[in-house]
C-alpha cells in the first residue's frame, strides 16, 4: 500500500505533505517546467508524435532514457507502424529483456494517464536523473490497543519525498494538434 501511494505521489503528487509529482509541472523549456511534446492528433498517440517525444530530449540524456505509461497506452501503441507497416513497438521474448519503442526500453505505471485530448499519457527521459526520491530510513509503528477492543490495531507511518531535480532529462507527449 505504501508503494502504491508512493507511486502516484511521483506521477501526480501536489507536493503538500506529499512527493510533487512529474505531471504537476506546466508546459514550457525554462526552469521548473517540464517540456510537453504534442503527439499530432487531437485524441490519439501518433508515431511522428512519438518519434518527435524522442528527438525532443537532449542527446546526454539518451542512453539511460526509457518510456513511462499506462498498460492500455501500450496497447494502442502496440498497433501503430511506421510509413513501411511495420510495427513501432518490437515485442522482446526472451527472458529478462525490456520490451522496446523505437529503440528505447517501456517501463508501466498504473498512475499515468490514459489516452484521451489534453493528457499526458507518456513520459520520455533519464528518470534518474530527472527526480530526484528522498526516503526517510524505517517505518515507524504505532500500537493501539485501545480503539478496538478487544483488538489491537497497528498504524504504520514512513517518510517520503520527490521532485524533479533536473527538468531537461524528462519530456511528455501530450495528445493535441
Amino acid at each position: 500500500k505504501f508503494s502504491r501511494k508512493q507511486n502516484t505521489a511521483f506521477i501526480i503528487g501536489d507536493g503538500m505533505k506529499k512527493p510533487r509529482g512529474i505531471l504537476t509541472y506546466p508546459a514550457g523549456t525554462n526552469h521548473k517546467q517540464v517540456e510537453q511534446v504534442v503527439s499530432g492528433n487531437a485524441t490519439a498517440l501518433t508515431g511522428d508524435g512519438i518519434i518527435l517525444l524522442v528527438g525532443s530530449l537532449k542527446e546526454a540524456y539518451l542512453s539511460n532514457a526509457s518510456f513511462l505509461m499506462k498498460r492500455s497506452t501500450l496497447t494502442q501503441l502496440r498497433t501503430l507502424k511506421d510509413g513501411q507497416g511495420n510495427y513501432l513497438w518490437q515485442p522482446n521474448y526472451q527472458l529478462g529483456l525490456a520490451q522496446t519503442l523505437v529503440g528505447y526500453p517501456i517501463r508501466t505505471g498504473e498512475d499515468m494517464p490514459t489516452v484521451a485530448a489534453g493528457a499526458l499519457p507518456i513520459a520520455f527521459g533519464d528518470f534518474r536523473e530527472a527526480y530526484l526520491i528522498v526516503d526517510r530510513q524505517g517505518v515507524r509503528v504505532l500500537r493501539d490497543p485501545y480503539s478496538s477492543k478487544p483488538f489491537v490495531e497497528f498504524y504504520h507511518t514512513a517518510r517520503v519525498g520527490g521532485d524533479v531535480v533536473n527538468f531537461e532529462a524528462i519530456k511528455l507527449q501530450k495528445i493535441s494538434t
